[in-house]
């Protein structure tokens, strides 16, 4: 078993030194990610313009819940780990693994987990640098400290349910040549029912309802909204029991589209 870690934590460690160098990358896109927020505030300031709340949450809570998304994004989202798959795949590096005693899933995903700290991190610096100006506008639940403590396993479940999803789009390649139509179209599900384009509890009830059985629903706003208090403690628990339940289902498919896609590509190599 710790000769196991061992192994991860070394392919950890080469994914951090390697994602290091690229850490001004990093840097100015969560500089530019600023004027985001800046937009965020222009558009959700105009539709507060005459009512102090939408949805039963007024202006600074709005607010805060983008202010929270930005560095959620880049600590738990999946950027390009499905294309990373499809390119080592198509490439043939895929082969390597299959002669080592390295579970292909387990490495990809510690790759990831190095390249999200990073970018997490170098987010964090112009969002401090910018706290000055912002801190009149946000506003944070009374019991933070709780919410930490719910929201941080949320956090480690919303990770682990976008990199699979980018990993199983990404096993594709063993079917189809080209995966870029399916991540785009995900990509849209994602932004509309996870969350970033609006707090999902703004869409009609039904609908609200029923989003807490995809999994979009856990990717980005289910952590965001324990953080920023949109979600009440008593509904964290359940929230956190069907967020796991989408992991397992989602580890499932992995390694079932793993195994039958090997199946097809050791036929068409051999």
């Amino acid at each position: 078993m710790f000769a196991t870690l061992a192994k991860y934590r070394h392919v950890f460690l080469v994914g951090l030194q390697s994602n290091l160098v690229y850490r001004w990358n990093f840097a100015v896109r969560g500089l530019f990610s600023l004027f985001h927020l800046v937009v965020v505030f222009t558009l959700w300031g105009a539709a507060f313009a005459g009512q102090t709340e939408i949805g039963g949450f007024d202006l600074r809570q709005t607010l805060t819940y983008f202010v929270i998304l930005l560095p959620l994004n880049f600590m738990i989202g999946a950027f390009n780990e499905d294309y990373q798959v499809s390119e080592e795949i198509r490439n043939g590096l895929i082969n390597q693994f299959l002669l080592k005693p390295v579970n292909y899933y387990a490495y990809r995903f510690s790759v990831f987990v190095a390249a999200r700290l990073v970018s997490g991190v170098l987010v964090l610096l112009p969002l401090a640098l910018a706290y000055p100006v912002l801190r009149d506008a946000l506003v944070f639940p009374s019991d933070w400290g709780l919410r930490l403590a719910y929201g941080l396993p949320a956090m480690l479940m919303s990770a682990l349910i976008q990199f699979t999803i980018a990993y199983c789009f990404g096993l594709l390649t063993f079917w189809f040549l080209e995966i870029q139509s399916f991540v785009i179209l995900s990509m849209a599900v994602e932004v509309l029912l996870g969350g970033q384009m609006f707090p999902l509890d703004l869409m009609p009830t039904w609908l609200f309802e029923l989003s807490h059985y995809l999994p979009y629903f856990y990717m980005m706003y289910f952590p965001a909204a324990i953080f920023t208090g949109r979600i009440d403690i008593a509904s964290i628990g359940p929230g956190l029991a069907i967020q796991a339940c989408w992991v397992i289902v989602l580890l499932v498919c992995a390694q079932a589209l793993w195994s039958r896609g090997l199946r097809r590509h050791t036929a068409v190599g051999g």
